[in-house]
């Protein structure tokens, strides 16, 4: 199958999703919607998702779905059906909006990934797990809260917090350093790429990647 594939049309989109299809997998990136958290580190799974789509021909363009609470776009990788949302929930409520798809289009937890920050990680790293607790993350716990946790993460290192003494809230909620927007298109990069190979293997691994030089 070739990594790249004509966008399907409108009349042909479901004939293509409903023929040899094993799977169906929902990618969340986690944010908080408005112009306030634009570039914020909190945001950095929005940044990374909208990227995949709008790199990917395979997926549609954003639409709002107010049912599901989120912008969605649908998309196909070999066999597997791709969804792909941004919660327009508060990040504290995204299990809600989570579970909305996770239940329409009937997709286990094992078959969600979630895209987000994590301030106990070295900015530069990027780990990959499945299941585990929140960490402290609003956004994970809440959709722990409505599915459980046996969904996989992309866990994007946005520490350490400097100054120490500063409030956790505030340091994520802030844009990043200087320097660090200078490497956001190489995060960006490196995500994208491991969201590609999640797509066409629907696996993750319990991995650390680097995306610096």
């Amino acid at each position: 199958m070739a990594l790249f594939q004509k966008q399907p049309t409108s009349t042909d989109k479901q004939a293509l999703f409903s023929i040899g299809l094993t799977k169906t997998v929902l990618i969340v990136g986690l944010g908080n919607i408005g112009s306030e958290y634009y570039k914020t580190r909190h945001n950095i799974g929005f940044e990374v998702i909208d990227a995949l789509v709008s790199s990917r021909m395979e997926l549609s363009d954003w639409q709002d779905k107010k049912n599901f609470k989120a912008h969605f776009s649908l998309g196909q990788f070999g066999e597997t059906r791709a969804i792909v949302i941004k919660p327009t929930t508060l990040m504290n409520l995204s299990g809600d909006a989570v579970q909305a798809v996770s239940n329409f289009y009937k997709i286990a937890p094992s078959q969600v990934l979630v895209v987000h920050d994590e301030l106990d990680i070295e900015f530069g790293q990027i780990r990959t797990r499945v299941g585990g607790a929140s960490a402290g993350h609003n956004g994970v716990q809440s959709i722990i809260d409505q599915i459980g946790e046996n969904f996989s993460r992309v866990r994007i290192g946005i520490g350490p917090k400097k100054p120490a003494k500063m409030d956790s809230a505030d340091f994520v909620l802030a844009k990043f350093s200087k320097s660090q927007q200078e490497l956001i298109g190489d995060l960006k990069k490196e995500v994208v790429s491991l969201l590609m190979e999640y797509m066409y293997s629907t696996q993750i691994n319990n991995e650390t990647r680097s995306f610096l030089i």
